[in-house]
């Protein structure tokens, strides 16, 4: 009996492996058809306020994209990226500090938000960035989208990791 090189081996149960793979029926449909394992998980869309009754610069608290996620949106009274509504004004963001993952706190005479942990403090009037402090990440932004023929204001994703999370949906 000849001895077989490690070499020669290998080749040969690769190509074993891939044509039984290849030959199974119906590989390749259970591979396209799965949802599990996909990059971007649907989110549920959520009704957070009516555009006419927010007050500017007045925070509204919510919880997005489930109960343990606190989040506030704020109407800020001038257009500013992201903005949804009738003035493009609206905006809302995780109110989990991107160091440690303590609350944030809007103040509305400096018109930020401020960790009261690590003094981390973020502009929400240029997306959530990080502007000072511990924090090394700006707050993930809560996508909003405003339907004109009812005022409302629904949650509809999350840019950027909510802290402590390995994926924003449990």
């Amino acid at each position: 009996m000849a001895a077989i090189s490690r070499r020669i081996f290998l080749k040969m149960g690769g190509g074993v492996a891939a044509g039984v793979a290849i030959g199974m029926p119906g590989a390749s449909e259970a591979a396209t058809s799965s949802a599990e394992g996909r990059v971007n998980l649907p989110y549920e869309k959520e009704s957070v306020a009516k555009a006419k009754s927010l007050q500017v610069n007045k925070p509204v608290l919510f919880a997005y994209p489930d109960a343990t996620s606190p989040c506030a949106l704020v109407k800020m009274g001038a257009p500013v990226p992201g903005g949804v509504g009738p003035e493009q004004d609206i905006i809302a963001f995780s109110t989990l500090c991107t160091h440690m993952g303590c609350p944030v706190a809007y103040d509305p005479e400096q018109r930020l938000f401020k960790c009261p942990c690590h003094f981390s403090i973020f502009d929400p009037e240029n997306a959530g960035q990080m502007v000072s402090g511990q924090a090394t990440e700006n707050l993930p932004s809560i996508v909003l989208e405003y339907n004109p023929q009812d005022d409302s204001v629904r949650a509809v994703a999350v840019e950027g990791l909510i802290y402590g999370r390995q994926s924003n949906l449990l």
